[in-house]
């Protein structure tokens, strides 16, 4: 993660207030404009390695898309920024149209809008002003990576009139060094998931375990091979798996674990949340949900994915035509997604064909057989505790068929059990009650 540079914001600001009083000067002036060109930026504008000035080279912007981009940030950086200098070539109070900008609800320093961006790259030169408009295209970068956009201003007035606007994900980047967290809640239906356990933690068998190394070889490679090695090209962005298996046979685990040990936040999404009755919701839900996660690298987690990803109906009535575009429309922006995507489900047959297709990884989580519940067992227990001699872990996880959630349900039970007690001792009895617990609870018979 890299850190912000003071310097290098304080020379941004200085080089857009210089061409912003070139351009005040040549058009509110006698001077003529053709003779005096824009200011150069300064030499060492390139040279720091700070997010704002990694986003100008990677996206190879040009000196219209920097000086907007400064544009968009200055009133974060300096509140009164464009006032002090508006004031100081047009001190007498007067309406200017071609200026543009607008003023805030609470914020009382003027703000940029699309026509503060044509005057001040374009002057009153057509052509230019006209070419200008590009930079608010969907094709352009701002518009690709969700950093800048014109807010739509009221219907009959000229688009280039709109707020200029960056999002707030970006004006954490540049000002703070990195994107900010997401809050939970119905705008953003996903919670952040770490584990403090590590991959000698999970008990899986030898191709589950194979699969999930393959997965997170890709999470940390595929950049090299898709920009590096020139494929971006030939395979789509981001990358799909399929998690299936009972519960509590270690997926969302799994899912940390990836997010731990490659750097990536890991997103749990609270499906509930983003479904609704109502018609068009939960998709509008569901591109919420995307546009914040888009170019940030997160790995988003659907667990218990059936009630999103499930399989289509034949259409009946209204409301199956609408649940089936749901599927159609979640099916675009999965593909489109240029991260991670995993969905959970107990039923591989429960997850939608179309789906399917589009896995590059599907993994099954097995029911642990004796000896994995057996290393389970023996790694479940605290150092603080002892097993009563009548206790035979390999007797036990050979007759009972437990999930790695159910033992450490037991184990937490026995172990507040012991201490209740006034103990150290797990017993056999309190072991064999707890199993029956879990048996009751999944509607099996001990």
């Amino acid at each position: 993660m890299h850190l912000p540079d003071i310097q290098t914001l304080h020379t941004a600001l200085n080089y857009l207030a210089q061409v912003i009083q070139w351009r005040m000067g040549c058009y509110f002036s006698d001077r003529n404009q053709d003779r005096e060109p824009m200011p150069n930026p300064p030499d060492e504008w390139m040279t720091a390695d700070t997010p704002l000035l990694g986003f100008i080279r990677k996206h190879q912007l040009d000196i219209a898309a920097q000086l907007t981009l400064l544009m968009a940030l200055a009133p974060y950086l300096q509140p009164d920024f464009f006032d002090r200098l508006i004031a100081a070539q047009l001190p007498q109070a007067g309406d200017y149209p071609e200026i543009g900008g607008w003023r805030g609800k609470t914020h009382r320093g003027f703000l940029p809008t699309g026509e503060t961006v044509l005057f001040i790259l374009g002057g009153n030169q057509f052509g230019d002003r006209l070419r200008l408009q590009q930079l608010f295209s969907v094709e352009h970068p701002f518009s690709r990576e969700g950093v800048i956009y014109l807010d739509p201003p009221a219907e009959g007035e000229p688009l280039m009139s709109g707020k200029l606007v960056m999002t707030q994900d970006y004006i954490d980047l540049f000002i703070q060094g990195h994107f900010s967290r997401p809050h939970f809640s119905t705008r953003f239906p996903a919670q952040r998931i770490t584990t403090e356990m590590e991959w000698e933690d999970l008990v899986l068998n030898a191709q589950t375990l194979q699969q999930i190394r393959d997965l997170e070889a890709w999470i940390t490679y595929g950049p090299t091979i898709l920009y590096e090695w020139g494929m971006k090209k030939k395979l789509k962005l981001g990358y799909r798996a399929l998690f299936y298996g009972p519960p509590g046979t270690g997926k969302t685990l799994t899912a940390s674990l990836l997010g731990k040990y490659t750097g990536k936040d890991v997103y749990k999404v609270d499906i509930s949340m983003m479904v609704s009755k109502f018609i068009g919701e939960t998709e509008k839900n569901l591109a919420n949900l995307f546009a914040r996660a888009e170019n940030k690298d997160w790995i988003l987690f659907f667990d218990e994915a059936d009630a999103l990803f499930g399989k289509r109906t034949n259409v009946r009535d209204a409301h199956d035509k609408y649940a089936n575009q749901e599927v159609s429309y979640l099916l675009q922006r999965v593909e489109n997604y240029d991260g991670l995507v995993i969905l959970s489900s107990n039923f591989k047959s429960n997850i939608d064909e179309a789906f399917i297709r589009r896995f590059q990884s599907i993994i099954q989580f097995p029911m642990p057989n004796a000896k994995e519940r057996l290393q389970l067992w023996q790694m479940a227990f605290p150092s603080q505790v002892r097993l009563a001699d009548v206790v035979d872990l390999p007797q036990i996880s050979a007759t009972y068929e437990l999930t790695g959630s159910d033992i450490m349900n037991v184990v937490q039970y026995s172990c507040l059990q012991a201490l209740q007690q006034g103990d150290t001792v797990i017993h056999h009895e309190d072991l064999l009650y707890a199993i029956k617990r879990e048996f009751s609870k999944a509607g099996k018979m001990m």
